[in-house]
């Protein structure tokens, strides 16, 4: 009786030492990066406070396009890439699971039977005899936790599945932007389009004017072959600008999960860009970038596994036992005389390996190193992201308004070159100047504005598309 407490209490010790014990290595702290106080906000524009849901997540509706919004909705229902990543997830996941099944003991519950036939030659004393042997028992192993590496792997393992959802949402938010841009310029296009079908009727008009005035004799056969040339010229823009759309409309066939050829966007145009997005400060966004979460997170995996690696240094502890019945009878096999049970703890201590836990460990530490750097340089790179963009949208600003003078005055001159033509002070290459000045400017004004588009798409995910760590994906639903 005293034999078997002192065995009870032992093992009790045992367990209690094992759930109490240390985990060797660093315990994670997040990383320090280099934040601005701020950021170099346009006049006119608002800093958001810390608290501020200033971008909802479905931010694309800022942009009061139908369109565009019933596309983007397809993104997170279709697009084979963000499948990927979600598969992905799920992968994380059931690692996590798989890793914490050693914190337990295993079972395996094991049914044997054997029949012997015995030769005379090795066994003269029972020479031919058969032997029968049954044997259902149930044996356990468990390797205990004493010095955390089953813990650090576990914690590695969350991190990295902490940075895979993180992942999900900065595919996605990537897809979602790049559906917005390829939008914008698809519609920049059936903006040219548009005003090219308008200048094709203004340059026929040209040609019937030229051509009265060369059946009158007050114009030259040349004008009239530059302004069916002109006419051509524009023509043949046009039919090229549809290359392009065309490639816009399949990119976002392709990011909305569907076959280029199952894809038709009716055509529209740009309409004046007019976007209000508050802008966070700096402290605030490396909690709203998931890429940047995706950093931290692995700088947090890294960090543990360097506690699993530093535990490779100690002694492992394993207890292995079995519980069961043997009998040469089946029928009889479960009964109190064939009842039996054994007990067998084990202590590995690593001596010699040639450096490779040393090495391990080395490696485990330089990955860390590694990942804290990568943090470190995403955050500056999420600040350079939002520099970029809100310098972008202030710029453009200024150009558009520029540009539209230029439009207007291009407008002006067309008109008096067209008078001074018609009262022959001036020959017809003038106006051809003046047409194309005209068309240079009116192009530029729609490529300025689809880039006001594409570069508000961009501020907007450079703050982060209105992600927080609360909006990370449900497993159940994908």
């Amino acid at each position: 009786m005293i034999k078997k407490t002192t065995a009870s209490t032992s093992l009790l010790i045992l367990f209690i030492f094992m759930l109490t014990g240390c985990a060797v290595g660093p315990d994670y702290v997040k990383p320090t990066s280099s934040n601005p106080a701020s950021f170099t906000v346009p006049k006119g524009w608002k800093v958001a406070q810390p608290n501020d849901n200033n971008i909802p997540s479905n931010w694309w509706q800022l942009f009061h396009d139908p369109v565009l919004n019933d596309l983007e909705t397809q993104v997170e229902q279709s697009n084979q890439s963000l499948a990927q990543q979600f598969a992905a997830l799920r992968q994380a996941r059931a690692l996590v699971t798989a890793d914490t099944a050693p914190l337990f003991p295993s079972f395996t519950l094991n049914e044997t039977t054997t029949r012997n036939r015995y030769s005379s030659g090795a066994f003269s004393f029972f020479p031919g005899h058969i032997f029968d042997n049954h044997s259902l028992n149930m044996q356990a192993s468990w390797e205990l936790d004493v010095w955390g590496s089953i813990r650090r792997q576990i914690e590695a393992d969350v991190a990295s599945m902490q940075a895979s959802a993180s992942q999900v949402a900065a595919t996605r938010l990537s897809l979602q932007s790049q559906l917005a841009a390829d939008y914008f310029q698809l519609r920049a296009d059936d903006t040219q389009e548009a005003l090219l079908q308008q200048t094709i009727q203004v340059y026929k008009q040209y040609i019937e004017l030229t051509k009265n005035r060369f059946d009158e004799g007050v114009a030259a056969e040349t004008d009239l072959i530059q302004a069916e040339t002109q006419l051509k010229t524009a023509e043949t823009q046009m039919i090229d600008l549809g290359v392009q759309r065309s490639q816009m409309e399949h990119a976002i066939a392709v990011l909305i999960g569907k076959a280029p050829s199952e894809l038709q966007i009716k055509k529209q145009n740009l309409t004046d860009f007019n976007l209000e997005i508050p802008v966070t400060v700096p402290s605030v966004l490396i909690e709203r970038r998931p890429d940047v979460s995706v950093a931290e997170r692995n700088a947090a995996s890294a960090s543990a596994k360097i506690g699993v690696a530093k535990a490779a240094f100690f002694p492992t502890v394993n207890l292995t036992g079995n519980i069961g019945y043997q009998s040469n009878i089946y029928n009889n096999l479960i009964g109190p005389s064939n009842y039996g049970w054994g007990i067998s703890p084990s202590v590995s201590l690593p001596i010699f390996d040639g450096g490779q836990r040393l090495g391990g460990y080395r490696e485990a530490v330089a990955q860390y190193d590694q990942a804290v750097a990568n943090y470190r340089q995403v955050v500056l790179t999420a600040f350079q992201n939002v520099e970029d963009n809100l310098s972008a949208a202030a710029i453009l600003t200024r150009e558009i308004s520029v540009q539209n003078e230029a439009v207007e005055l291009s407008k002006k001159n067309l008109d008096l070159t067209r008078s001074q033509y018609i009262a022959g002070t001036v020959n017809y290459l003038n106006v051809i100047t003046a047409q194309a000045t005209l068309l240079s400017s009116q192009i530029n004004a729609i490529q300025i504005k689809s880039r006001q588009y594409v570069a508000g798409v961009q501020l907007v995910v450079a703050l982060g598309g209105g992600w927080d760590k609360s909006q990370e994906p449900e497993l159940s639903n994908k």
